[in-house]
């Protein structure tokens, strides 16, 4: 393929956006060549300035669950335009859509919206803390929660890894509060528990974590984390900016039988509009400004475009939840294929599907934290993502990220897929 407007483009951007790119990853710096701009995406298809046609695995890194340009979204959303843009006011719609959600997660009573899965974390994390008056939060290594300043963290020296900033421009100060644990792994969460000497306000976790690749919390460990939450007096936060309704129409919920306290949403809620969510019982929303202390605000909260293109997207789901029966077994043939093709050049590669996300990792041997993605051959795939994209195969920019399957991919596009997959693998393995 032809990649000349793009590496053009690409160019031309680097000279007045920092990096060329809007979000760190989209810059391709962890695999080979330049980012194709994107021109526009169709069902299962984009499409860049360049004329090339892709298999699109990102799917917008998961919102569009219908693909794109889905024809009842795109209705709604030219409806909405219509009568505003922005208000700043109340609308029903944000009434409808929270009763939605509401009525599927047994975990929220109550839910506030804002416009990013970074400011639900950040706000649900505030609100943790206002409603335990205490300071402290477990995180675990691998998975990521947003670019709040508490967040950005790394592993720090000793038994109880106290974070420090993983990020120039973010004070000691405030990461101090965050300890890092482990994930699958129990005892460190109890040394979180144990070195604390503020007590935990919360413990938040991905529940199938999409950061890292994909790699499911197990639940036998989901179990010991609510039991010590409940021990402790700490809240149990499940992010699910990925994972909700795309795992399953109960995101991870609608897998595990533990219950968060509180549940942080996006993605799909949004059908690729700018939407994030925070939800939970109805007395820990109660602590929430205006009905308590804990300030949290935002002008384009709730806007009215995003709104309703998240009822439209959350309302096909409800109408027909078997359609995650079709994107798992479509999900599940597109990683045995590569596995298959792995298979054929003697390369090692560990798979998992859940619902219609998916993960693959060149390694010999299951992944279950951050240290065992880490050991995933990540110059193979740097290799791999150039060779599929040649190929028209469009999958995430980096070895720790998670694929999507939309309703618009047909087998016959993940058949093409697989074929890439043998061609490409033969290719780099001579």
């Amino acid at each position: 393929m032809a990649y000349d407007k793009s590496i053009a483009a690409f160019e031309e951007a680097y000279r007045v956006i920092p990096g060329g790119v809007d979000s760190p990853v989209r810059a391709f710096s962890g695999v080979e060549g330049t980012p194709p701009f994107i021109e526009r995406g169709e069902g299962g298809y984009l499409y860049d300035i360049d004329g090339n046609r892709y298999i699109d695995y990102v799917q917008s890194w998961g919102p569009l669950i219908f693909g794109h340009c889905d024809a009842d979204i795109e209705a709604s959303v030219i409806e909405a335009v219509k009568k505003g843009l922005s208000f700043g006011a109340p609308t029903t719609v944000e009434t409808e859509l929270a009763e939605e959600i509401v009525s599927l997660f047994d975990t929220i009573d109550k839910v506030r919206f804002v416009s990013s899965g970074t400011e639900a974390v950040m706000s649900a994390i505030r609100l943790a803390r206002g409603f335990t008056g205490r300071d402290d939060i477990v995180k675990f290594t691998g998975c990521y929660h947003g670019h709040s300043d508490s967040l950005l963290v790394q592993a720090g020296s000793g038994a109880a890894t106290f974070g420090n900033p993983s990020s120039p421009g973010v004070p000691a100060d405030l990461t101090k509060h965050t300890l890092l644990a482990t994930y699958n792994d129990i005892e460190s969460v109890k040394q979180c528990f144990a070195d604390s000497k503020e007590g935990i306000a919360c413990v938040i976790i991905e529940p199938i974590a999409g950061n890292m690749g994909l790699v499911p919390a197990e639940e036998q460990f989901l179990k010991e984390l609510r039991a010590l939450c409940n021990e402790h007096g700490a809240l149990l936060i499940f992010d699910e900016v990925m994972s909700g309704f795309r795992a399953s129409l109960k995101g991870a919920q609608g897998i595990t039988t533990v219950k968060p306290d509180m549940v942080t949403l996006g993605k799909v809620i949004g059908a690729g509009m700018p939407v994030g969510a925070f939800g939970g019982a109805k007395e820990i929303m109660a602590h929430l400004s205006p009905e308590g202390p804990v300030y949290q605000a935002g002008t384009l909260s709730g806007n009215p475009v995003a709104m309703a293109a998240g009822l439209t997207s959350l309302r096909k789901l409800k109408s027909n939840p078997a359609l995650y029966v079709e994107l798992g077994n479509r999900a599940k043939k597109l990683m045995e294929g590569f596995k298959k093709a792995a298979d054929a050049v003697n390369v090692p590669m560990v798979t998992d599907v859940r619902g219609s996300m998916f993960g693959f990792f060149f390694s010999d041997k299951p992944v279950r934290n951050f240290a065992d993605a880490l050991e995933n051959d990540q110059k193979l795939f740097a290799k791999f993502h150039k060779g599929m994209l040649d190929r028209g195969v469009y999958l995430a920019c980096s070895s720790f990220e998670t694929g999507f399957i939309s309703t618009a991919t047909t087998d016959a596009m993940i058949e093409e897929s697989i074929k890439a997959a043998y061609e490409t693998l033969k290719e780099i393995t001579a």
